[in-house]
């Protein structure tokens, strides 16, 4: 199974219920005000940029820091009618941003993949402001749920997701204390868990025919036992689900 195009999986991922909800309760809790400088670490294909320019107003900036090419652009062309949007190439264990310069700081769905999430959360501490805002959002892939007959294989999976896919599948059950332990007050956490019902949406999104793929190719699922198992989730209901935390803290 061919590799999903990564911002179209961010988009959709965003665009569901549960991506809506959460992100509109961080966005809440940041108390995101006209004026304010707000720092988006990762921000991928702009998902997230219009929101914020409309709440920061013609007197506050919006900076989105990504250091992938493809995103860069399709940032830009998503926010190219926004003035107060800049869009900066960078790594996010080396934020292209003054100290001290941001009101609110953001990292959705981005420490999972870096190198170092501590490294990246001191970078967001010598950004920011004191009294500002941080939200954080990562899953846990841990708790990957995909309901089949075949209890095992579906446990193998959640393993090989957890221990091969991800480079850090389990952090977010780790958010608060990182976010501490970095020099912030976490003043809120929430948990939300997103729920597939259609097979070809988790499909999508979850990456369940390639990461199988990839646990049959490395011997971690039993090949005849691994496609049997993804044949039988599409016939009868389908029921899959993860959790994902949010925690908001203040400089």
């Amino acid at each position: 199974m061919a590799r999903p195009d990564q911002a179209d999986y961010m988009l959709r991922a965003a665009d569901g219920e549960a991506g809506r909800a959460y992100k509109q309760r961080m966005l809440e809790l940041m108390d995101v005000q006209e004026g304010h400088a707000v720092l988006d670490v990762g921000c991928g294909p702009g998902t997230d940029l219009p929101v914020l320019a409309e709440r920061v107003g013609d007197s506050g900036t919006v900076i989105g820091v990504d250091r992938d090419q493809d995103m860069l652009a399709r940032a830009r062309a998503r926010t190219a009618g926004l003035r107060r949007v800049e869009i900066r190439e960078g790594d996010a264990h080396a934020l292209p941003v003054t100290a001290g310069s941001m009101d609110r700081a953001r990292i959705d769905r981005v420490l999972m993949h870096v190198a170092e999430p501590a490294d990246v959360l001191a970078q967001v501490h010598r950004a920011t402001r004191p009294g500002a805002r941080i939200g954080l959002a990562e899953p846990d892939w841990d708790t990957l749920i995909v309901d089949a007959e075949d209890l095992g294989t579906s446990r193998a999976f959640t393993r090989y997701t957890t221990a091969e896919v991800v480079r850090h599948a389990t952090i977010g059950r780790g958010l608060a204390r990182l976010a501490e332990r970095a020099g912030f007050r976490v003043e809120a956490v929430h948990a939300t868990t997103p729920v597939f019902r259609d097979v070809h949406e988790a499909d999508h999104t979850l990456g369940l025919g390639r990461n199988l793929q990839k646990a049959i190719d490395e011997g971690h699922i039993d090949p005849a036992r691994g496609r049997a198992w993804f044949a039988g989730l599409s016939q009868g209901p389908f029921y899959a689900s993860f959790t994902l935390v949010s925690v908001v803290c203040s400089r």
